[in-house]
């Protein structure tokens, strides 16, 4: 297991052997070579930790009971008077190695004296950097490697407080003057990321005007709070893109033009707010205090504007695809359609022409339907149609789903018993208040007339008036007839 120690701000590489060393293993091993190497005695107290404030324990367990696993910094506390005696310790050997290439530097300038004229200086020369080669190559190699000093390379890679040093030398010399500036001037640095090469915007029609891409082009800013940029991609010749930006109130719209010989092929609009991007320490030079979230302004200009402007590009010049999923070869496509479900499968298949070919591989519908399904006959000969198979069994599976969804448990009910409502199909219409809606638990049919005919006298089935004052009267002695809805 390889690991790195931290001791007074200096890192050092230590690896212990075993399948699962101990942190007992660790502690000696740091009291054996890694004390000795800081000018610290083996005997010198101290303690272990992972993140810096939590103590690990020697209690017997191993490395990865407590959550350590190779590539891990383990940070060495000291006790305060043991780390003011290494500091002071360190700042002696820094003193001492000064001094010593300060007097390797002046050695060969009083040897090379002694030669006289301009062939006696020109061989002097010659001492000096034989005598400084031997001198510094031993220490050079017999040096432990310092502190581990990680930077991001790209924007992409940037947490809060870092940036890339090509956007601290670009920003530096663009000498911005406002947030939106700043935001301009990020964009330009993604840009080169994704391969772009910027263009002189005062000659258009001179091909291959290629800029530095240190600073920003000259005449990128101009009055009104508008700023224009122009690039060329490798990847697609002939094509121009013009990047222009131009600040509405708190909203910074970057408009960018792609031309084809000359053509307009596809205009792609991106809105940014340059204040969750930009900090308050913006006038200054440094660009890591300038910006924050550098990741998420890298994943949304990126995937809004600099990656589509390539494919549409390279659309319009009939070129095939040049990165993603679609520039993947059979091999590896193929094993990223096996871990998708069926159903993305088929859409993905209705994307293009070269995704339906590649999703009706007879080897994905096999992986699919042993995975979906549990087959019968594992023999099934080499000329089976695995997609058929498959749609043949998920039809089936789909069915018997909507089936068991859809039925219900069969209602009993005993003939007589009128307290139990009985379900109706489909509901009656009737007044609100009615009859019905004051008894439900009579049967139906048992009123002598309809629910929805409130209004006038009683009518027996041959639609003629009802005269006979025996007529059925509904329990507890109230007259059929009660209107109660309309009270």
């Amino acid at each position: 297991m390889k690991l790195r120690v931290r001791i007074n701000r200096q890192t050092s590489r230590v690896e212990l052997l075993g399948e699962d060393p101990s942190l007992k293993e660790l502690i000696d091993h740091i009291k054996e070579n890694v004390l000795c190497s800081h000018g610290l005695s083996a005997e010198s107290e101290f303690s272990v930790s992972l993140n810096g404030s939590e103590l690990l324990s020697d209690a017997g367990q191993t490395l990865s009971s407590c959550g350590i696993v190779s590539g891990d910094l383990i940070s060495v506390i000291l006790p305060e008077s043991v780390a003011a005696g290494a500091d002071h310790a360190e700042n002696q050997r820094e003193e001492q190695n000064q001094q010593n290439a300060a007097m390797a530097s002046n050695q060969p300038s009083s040897s090379g004296g002694g030669g006289g004229g301009g062939g006696g200086g020109g061989g002097g020369g010659g001492g000096t950097a034989a005598l400084t080669e031997s001198e510094e190559t031993p220490d050079m190699l017999n040096c432990e490697p310092s502190a581990s000093s990680w930077e991001p390379m790209l924007c992409s890679e940037a947490e809060d407080g870092e940036a890339p040093l090509a956007l601290e030398l670009l920003y530096h010399l663009a000498q911005v003057t406002s947030p939106s500036e700043a935001v301009v001037v990020a964009g330009n640095r993604l840009m080169l990321e994704t391969g772009f090469v910027p263009q002189c915007v005062c000659c258009v029609c001179v091909p291959g005007c290629e800029l530095n891409t240190s600073e920003m082009p000259a005449g990128w800013r101009s009055a009104g709070g508008v700023y224009k940029l122009q690039y060329t991609h490798p990847l697609c010749d002939r094509s121009l893109v013009t990047v222009v930006t131009v600040c509405m109130g708190p909203v910074l719209v970057i408009n960018a033009v792609l031309k084809v010989n000359q053509t307009v092929e596809t205009v792609r609009k991106l809105c940014l707010n340059p204040a969750s991007y930009v900090t308050d320490e913006w006038p200054g030079d440094a660009a890591a205090a300038a910006f924050k979230d550098l990741k998420k302004l890298s994943r949304i200009f990126k995937d809004q504007l600099a990656y589509p402007l390539i494919a549409a590009a390279r659309a319009a010049m009939a070129l095939p695809v040049a990165f993603g999923l679609a520039a993947l070869p059979p091999e590896l496509l193929l094993r990223v359609l096996r871990l998708l479900d069926v159903t993305s499968v088929v859409r993905l298949s209705s994307v293009c022409r070269h995704f339906n070919v590649a999703t009706a591989d007879s080897t994905l519908w096999r992986h699919l339907f042993r995975r979906d399904f549990t087959d019968s006959d594992p023999n099934r000969p080499r000329d089976t149609d695995w997609k058929e198979l498959y749609k043949r069994f998920y039809k089936i599976r789909y069915d018997l789903r909507r089936a068991r969804h859809h039925s219900l448990p069969p209602f009993h009910r005993h003939p007589r018993d009128i307290f139990q409502p009985a379900p109706l199909h489909p509901p009656l219409p009737g007044i609100i208040g009615g009859e019905y809606d004051q008894r439900p638990n009579l049967p139906h049919g048992l009123f002598p007339r309809p629910r929805h005919d409130p209004i006038g006298p009683h009518r027996d089935h041959d639609r003629r008036p009802v005269t006979d004052s025996r007529r059925f009267r509904p329990i507890g002695g109230r007259p059929a007839d009660v209107r109660r809805g309309f009270i």
